[in-house]
């Protein structure tokens, strides 16, 4: 059965079409109005092997808080819907990613229990005209969305934009790591017998 799922979110600050296949090709067609954060999501989809369609509009005009935070909310609602009970799926994802002197790690649990835990300091507060800040809300608003625990760690490293770059990479890889299917998994991969 493919996964997919797809949504759209319109509100006064911004106007979002998002489709989402956990099982892709790596194939992404992103336009966002922020050209870092469409940098970051190409690497992302092209790391995970999903592929993702985003077409967003937003006030930009202002700064480009609102339409990162709604991207990351509508990519967490179809990984969500996506995943359906999760039958079958790993559940967790680790992967360390280097991008030269800058190493982070992403770890995962797909647990519906939304929490992420966030260590990165970045020595620039813009990369261009993108806020770094913004770089914690969308993977907030993120795990919040798809009930995931997400934690993201940036052992090391001086170049901002090489340092947020290893975390969309890490965290590509490591939810590929989570979501695929373990074929000893038979069932709920919980004691509890749901997630």
């Amino acid at each position: 059965m493919e996964r997919f799922a797809s949504v759209e979110r319109k509100t006064n600050e911004t106007d979002i079409s998002l489709k989402f296949g956990v099982d892709g090709e790596g194939v992404s067609s992103i336009e966002t109005g922020v050209p870092f954060m469409t940098h970051m999501l190409d690497l992302f989809t092209k790391h995970g092997k999903f592929d993702l369609t985003v077409d967003a509009k937003g006030d930009t005009e202002v700064d480009d808080h609102h339409t990162t935070e709604d991207i990351g909310i509508c990519l967490g609602q179809t990984l969500l819907e996506a995943l359906g009970d999760k039958r079958g799926i790993k559940r967790y994802g680790n992967a360390f990613v280097p991008m030269d002197e800058a190493l982070a790690q992403v770890v995962i649990d797909l647990s519906n229990r939304p929490h992420l835990e966030f260590r990165a300091e970045f020595p620039s507060q813009k990369v261009g005209t993108f806020d770094t800040e913004l770089v914690h809300e969308f993977l907030w608003k993120f795990a919040l969305e798809a009930r995931m625990n997400l934690h993201v760690v940036v052992h090391y490293g001086h170049n901002t934009h090489h340092m947020i770059e290893a975390i969309f990479k890490a965290l590509g890889r490591a939810l590929d790591e989570a979501t695929s299917i373990d074929p000893r998994e038979k069932g709920i991969p919980s004691t509890k017998g749901m997630l």
